[in-house]
C-alpha cells in the first residue's frame, strides 16, 4: 500500500492507496509544536482503529507547505513504517510544465493539484482549492502551469472579522437562508458565503479574459462544498484531488 500526505498550514490530510484504490483517508489539525512521537502515535491509532496493517504500507509520498512539520513526519514514516518517503518538490517528475518566474515559488500542493487536475481533466484548466488560502492555479492546454491566484482563506476572513471588531460573533459556517440577513449572524453568513461565491465567479470570469479561451473550472479542499454550489463557474467538486496527485506523481517517479 501507499501512503499518501498532504501537510497543509491548517489541516493534515492523509490516505491510502491500495493499487489504484484510495481505501481510507483521515484530516488531522496541523500541530507545529507537536513532536514525531506525538504526530506518530496519533496516525498509528487512526490506521490500528481501521484495522490496517501497518506492514501493508510499503511507500510513501509527502507533499509539505509548513516546512517546520516536515522533519516530524519525515521521522515517523522513517521509523514507525521503515520508509523513506518520496518529497515532492525540486527534482520530481510532475508532468506539468512550471512556467512561473521562479518555480520554487509554487507550493507543492498546488503543483500536486494541477498534476492531478490536468491527468483527470486535461486543459485549459483553472482549479480553486478552499484551504487556508484559497488558490486559483491555471494549467494550458498543453499542461503548462501558467501561474494563479491567492486569496486569504475563508476561515482566516471570519476569524480576522471575530477578533477585530467588538461587537461581531464568531459564527458557523452554514449557508444562510437568504442573501440579506436579518440578524447579526445570518448578515455575516451571508457575507461570507455569498461573497466567496461571487469572488470565485468574477475571478474566474477575469481568468477567462486574460487567457482567452474556456477552460474548466475544477473546486477541491476541506471548505470546498460551503460555496462551490452558490458558484456559477465551478464544473466539479473533487474533494481527494491532491490525494489523487500524490498517487499520480509517486507512479511516474517510482521507477527512478
Amino acid at each position: 500500500m501507499l501512503l499518501v500526505m498532504d501537510v497543509g498550514n491548517t489541516n493534515i490530510v492523509l490516505g491510502l492507496y491500495d493499487k489504484k484504490e484510495l481505501i481510507i483517508h483521515f484530516r488531522i489539525s496541523t500541530k507545529r509544536d507537536w513532536t514525531s512521537d506525538e504526530y506518530g502515535l496519533l496516525i498509528r491509532n487512526l490506521l490500528s482503529f481501521n484495522n490496517i496493517d501497518f506492514k501493508r504500507i510499503k511507500d510513501a509520498i509527502i507533499s509539505c507547505v509548513v516546512p517546520p512539520v516536515l522533519p516530524a513526519i519525515e521521522d515517523i514514516i522513517n521509523r514507525y513504517f521503515h520508509i523513506t518517503p518520496l518529497i515532492v518538490g525540486p527534482g520530481i517528475k510532475t508532468g506539468i510544465s512550471i512556467l512561473y518566474d521562479d518555480p520554487r515559488d509554487v507550493g507543492a500542493d498546488r503543483i500536486v493539484n494541477a498534476a492531478a487536475g490536468y491527468e483527470e481533466y486535461g486543459g485549459p484548466l483553472i482549479i480553486v482549492d478552499f484551504g487556508t488560502a484559497v488558490t486559483f492555479d491555471v494549467i494550458s492546454k498543453k499542461g503548462e502551469y501558467l501561474g494563479g491566484i491567492i486569496f486569504p482563506g475563508i476561515i482566516i476572513s471570519s476569524e480576522a472579522l471575530f477578533k477585530y471588531t467588538a461587537r461581531l460573533p464568531r459564527v458557523e459556517m452554514t449557508r444562510p437562508e437568504t442573501v440579506i440577513g436579518r440578524s447579526t449572524v445570518g448578515s455575516i453568513k451571508s457575507g461570507i458565503i455569498f461573497g466567496y461565491a461571487e469572488m470565485v465567479d468574477g475571478i474566474v470570469n477575469r481568468i477567462k479574459r486574460e487567457i482567452k479561451g474556456n477552460p474548466y473550472v475544477l473546486a477541491t479542499g476541506g471548505l470546498v462544498p460551503l460555496i462551490a454550489s452558490e458558484s456559477s463557474v465551478i464544473k466539479k467538486v473533487d474533494p481527494f484531488l491532491t490525494l489523487k496527485g500524490l498517487k499520480i506523481i509517486f507512479d511516474r517517479n517510482k521507477s527512478d
